[in-house]
């Protein structure tokens, strides 16, 4: 069913009889649901994408086989789905046969770039992540610890900090995401940084949030703090100093802190002990402490091209952390209130997330 004839079905009510035929349809996406995200896996661990851009002009099956050392008839059938899910096109090339090329999606797929959503998506179908999904219907039930543990005998953070490799997993996908967000924030909402001299990434991982932020606001420095396994490992940069530490404990001080992508890891209660700490952390007549994180809408109607994603890290959060989820407007009302903050305004952007200023 393509596109618009779903967008048509969404605008009346289905017969029974149109129910039933989309359902025979349907059906098979979950049957197979798990094959489009290992062949985009396959996609980005070959590096696809990197010899087009490379190639800087479409690829014939051949050039393309022989720079990524793979059999032409496998790297065909690879080809014919990505093709299919639009993830790559055809062009003609200079040779004449059809070629590969690129699209804004494929792009995506590269291992660098501003645009990269490559690492967030090796980080969610990695063994370590996907393992715990096996467990859902468990945990449900009550019959098992949270799934992560479950699997992985300890937290994520835990095993993150026990295990390198994961970690950097977790950092480069959340670099990934800020490389996305931090722009739709600066481009919707400049305002909120200007005034503000210094700033702390609470849970900042590698830095790469606070260093979109003072590259765009020069005035600003920044404090990079998260754990020390963390920011051991952090890159340096002008005007921002990487310190380690807990934030359960006490945030450094600044002019406002940011936290991002890192509250929704925790249920209610750990979630207002960290706020109560960023409270502490800023001053009272002009700090503020910057949410940027998902609110999924109350009525469950949200008119939104990202809503999916919203209700699916929802489902994340239930299977990769203890008390972790995506929170509604009245669920974030209350974490900010029981913290002790004052009054709070939430602007939605152009991305998953939404800004949430809280003020003491």
């Amino acid at each position: 069913m393509d596109t618009q004839r779903e967008t048509e079905d969404t605008k009346r009510e289905l017969t029974s009889e149109e129910e039933e035929e989309r359902a025979k349809v349907d059906v098979w996406k979950y049957v197979f649901g798990f094959v489009e995200i290992a062949v985009v896996k396959c996609a980005i661990e070959l590096g696809i994408a990197v010899a087009i851009e490379s190639h800087g002009s479409p690829m014939t099956l051949l050039e393309l086989s022989s720079a990524l050392s793979c059999d032409p008839s496998h790297l065909y059938r690879v080809m014919r789905v990505l093709v299919h899910l639009k993830i790559f096109k055809e062009k003609p090339t200079e040779l004449g046969p059809k070629g590969y090329a690129q699209t804004p999606l494929s792009k995506r797929l590269l291992k660098s770039g501003e645009n990269s959503m490559a690492a967030f998506i090796l980080l969610e179908s990695s063994p370590v992540m996907l393992a715990p999904w096996h467990g859902l219907s468990a945990r449900l039930q009550g019959n098992s610890n949270p799934s992560f543990e479950a699997v992985h005998g300890e937290d994520v953070w835990s095993f993150a900090a026990a295990n390198p490799d994961h970690s950097k997993l977790i950092n480069d996908a959340m670099a990934c995401d800020a490389r996305v967000a931090v722009p739709a924030v600066i481009e919707r909402c400049l305002e909120v940084f200007k005034g503000l001299e210094t700033i702390v990434d609470v849970g900042g991982g590698d830095g790469t949030t606070l260093r979109l932020l003072v590259e765009t606001c020069p005035w600003i420095r920044g404090i990079n703090f998260d754990l020390p396994h963390v920011v051991s490992v952090a890159q340096e940069y002008d005007r921002i100093e990487n310190v380690g530490g807990d934030f359960f404990c006490c945030v450094p001080k600044a002019d406002a802190a940011i936290i991002m992508w890192v509250l929704h890891d925790w249920g209610d209660d750990d979630c207002i002990r960290i706020l109560k700490k960023c409270k502490e952390a800023i001053p009272n007549d002009k700090g503020k402490v910057i949410i940027i994180e998902a609110v999924i809408e109350e009525d469950g109607k949200e008119d939104n091209k990202l809503a999916d994603v919203r209700l699916m890290l929802d489902m994340v959060m239930l299977a990769h952390t203890n008390t972790g989820k995506e929170r509604t407007l009245k669920e974030w009302g209350y974490v900010i209130g029981e913290a002790g903050f004052s009054r709070y305004t939430i602007t939605p952007i152009h991305a998953v997330q939404s800004v949430i200023q809280a003020f003491p």
